[in-house]
C-alpha cells in the first residue's frame, strides 16, 4: 500500500523558516521541516495524531509541537506574517461542517404519518376520489 505523504516545498519552507521560534529551552529539537510537514499531513488527511506516518517522526512529537505552538499563538502569527509577505491570502473560507443526526431525526419509527384535518374529518369527505 503506497501512501502519499505531504512534504513542504523548498519555497514554502523558505517562507516559514524565519518565523519559527528559536532558542527554546528543553531537549534538542528534531527537524522542524519534517515535524511541520507531519502536522500539515494530519490536518490535510484528517487522520488521528497517533496514525501519523513514521516518516514524519514520532506521533507524540508531532502532536505535542502542534499543541504547544497552538497555545502560544504561533500558527496565527505565522499566518499573519505569510499574509503580509504575500505568500498566502489572509481571508480563506474553510467549511468543515459536521452534524450528527440521531436515528429519530429522520422521523422516528414508521416514518411520517399523514393525519386528516379536523375539518375534513367532520365533513366526512373521503380520503381519495374514486
Amino acid at each position: 500500500m503506497s501512501r502519499s505523504l505531504f512534504w513542504l516545498s523548498d519555497e514554502a519552507w523558505l517562507a516559514i523558516e524565519p518565523h519559527l521560534p528559536k532558542n527554546q529551552p528543553g531537549a534538542r529539537r528534531v527537524d522542524d521541516r519534517r515535524v511541520i510537514s507531519g502536522i500539515l499531513h494530519v490536518l490535510k488527511s484528517g487522520c488521528r495524531w497517533c496514525d501519523c506516518p513514521a516518516d514524519y517522526g514520532p506521533s507524540t512529537t508531532i502532536y505535542n509541537r502542534f499543541n504547544r505552538w497552538s497555545r502560544r499563538g504561533f500558527w496565527t502569527k505565522l499566518l499573519d506574517a505569510l499574509a503580509e509577505a504575500g505568500a498566502v491570502t489572509k481571508s480563506t473560507a474553510i467549511d468543515s461542517t459536521y452534524i450528527k443526526a440521531q436515528r429519530s431525526a429522520f422521523g422516528g419509527k414508521g416514518g411520517a404519518r399523514g393525519r386528516r384535518s379536523v375539518v375534513l374529518a367532520a365533513a366526512g369527505q373521503p380520503r381519495s376520489m374514486p
